[in-house]
């Protein structure tokens, strides 16, 4: 068989498909370039050291042993490092660490966590390796995305880009499991972000079809409750005008009519637990409840649990109304409440300043000679700690690529970590260049 050589058409087609490697801007670029690469195998042994350290959220020891094991990498660097303690809100505490620079570029606020969701009693712990795939509990979600921000600031540190960044880093030790009250436990990340400019979440990098995405948004997460009473009595009388349906009825109402009435874009609505009958109660966690009760006398009590998931303010007030309004029409004789946490994580809205902070990143991926990154569906991510401070510009998903993270059997792509530290070393290097907006 003979082969045609491509012509001019084709041939233009075909350049379309394959990025251009564009030369680094300078020198610096091109030597933090040269240093990540020659960190991969250092960077991965900090990461099979940090995994092979049980840091689920309750586990206060671990979690704080995982700080201190992170405390001289940053150190080294010209950090000063902080450990807050959160007693007060039944966790173990937050790692800070600051870097002072020239005071003229952009202030970076860089987060991550340093908890896991397994904890010590959970089958799935140590390290496992598989080529360039990497298997451990926490080892993307986020010990992985830790592990970039100490490569990437490794990087600056070798191009000598560090020292006239200002940078302050915040690991919190309780994202999967917030203590509470939450605006305690967000203090201090909150009030890193009001001295700062941008705020760069190294959270798993979201992928679709093999192509790296950019996440310039996630929603809201909110619990409700809803507590229905109405009046018993015996079934022979159920839904008459004496007896009313009953409180399992009225709860019945309420929540086929969100499921009916609500829908909107990029709105999500969960029911994850209802118990009811003659009485009924919900643990003192609401992870579960009990019921008494029979089938001929009519339900006095029924409680339902869920969620609403939104992605921005205007959408959470709105939903919650038409929750209230549906929630406000009675069956007869019944009652019913609904009330919303007070410990929700805020929605991160895609902004038009995130959005031109993807497009940075983008030029970072044409110096690199990556494919550009699409901006990624945000019903696509979890709630997440950037959304307490989406008061300045936010990029989600700065970590890893993996899978299956929060199961057993997680991992992540020690490909990516190459390639997320590159860009994200690069990317804060052009950031610190920048005039800080005047406040």
């Amino acid at each position: 068989m003979r082969h045609r050589v491509p012509g001019a058409a084709v041939l233009a087609a075909l350049t379309l498909c394959v990025p251009a490697v564009a030369a680094p801007r300078d020198a610096a670029e091109a030597k933090m370039v040269a240093a990540v690469e020659a960190d991969h195998a250092r960077n991965v042994k900090l990461l099979e050291t940090l995994v092979l350290v049980n840091s689920g959220t309750m586990n206060l020891a671990g979690v704080e042993q995982v700080g201190r094991m992170l405390t001289p990498e940053f150190e080294q660097l010209g950090f000063t490092v902080r450990w807050v303690p959160m007693a007060k809100v039944g966790r173990a505490g937050h790692l800070i660490a600051t870097h002072k620079g020239n005071g003229k570029g952009k202030r970076m606020l860089l987060i991550g966590h340093l908890d896991t969701v397994f904890e010590p009693d959970s089958p799935f712990q140590g390290w496992k390796r598989t080529g360039d795939i990497v298997e451990g509990p926490g080892v993307g979600d986020m010990k992985g995305g830790d592990v970039v921000i100490v490569a990437a600031l490794r990087a600056m540190h070798a191009a000598g880009t560090l020292k006239t960044a200002d940078i302050t880093v915040v690991l919190t030790g309780d994202e999967e499991k917030p203590g509470e009250p939450l605006a305690d436990a967000r203090a201090d990340l909150i009030a890193a972000a009001k001295v700062s400019d941008v705020a760069l979440d190294f959270e798993g990098l979201s992928q679709s079809g093999g192509q790296d995405i950019g996440s310039i948004a996630r929603r809201s997460s909110t619990s409700w409750t809803i507590t229905a009473t109405a009046k018993s009595g015996h079934s022979s009388g159920v839904c008459k005008p004496s007896a009313g349906c009953g409180a399992i009825y009225e709860l019945a109402r309420i929540v086929d009519a969100f499921r009916v009435e609500l829908p909107e874009p990029n709105l999500t609505y969960n029911v994850g637990l209802i118990v009811g009958g003659t009485s009924a109660e919900l643990n003192a966690g609401d992870t579960g409840g009990g019921a008494t009760g029979k089938p001929n006398v009519i339900a006095a009590q029924a409680i339902a649990r869920g969620d609403i998931r939104t992605l921005s303010p205007e959408q959470e007030e709105r939903v919650r109304a038409k929750m209230q309004a549906i929630v406000g029409r009675h069956l007869d004789k019944a009652q019913a409440e609904l009330e919303f946490s007070d410990d929700g994580y805020p929605p991160m809205a895609p902004t038009e300043g995130n959005k031109a902070l993807l497009s940075k990143l983008n030029e970072v991926n044409a110096t690199l000679g990556l494919p550009q990154m699409p901006a990624g569906d945000p019903a696509n991510r979890g709630a997440g700690d950037i959304s307490f401070v989406a008061f300045i510009d936010g990029l989600v998903g700065m970590g890893m690529a993996g899978e299956g993270s929060h199961a057993p059997g997680e991992t992540a792509d020690l490909k990516s970590l190459d390639r997320q530290a590159k860009r994200a070393a690069l990317l804060m290097t052009r950031l610190s260049k920048e005039s800080r907006p005047k406040r």
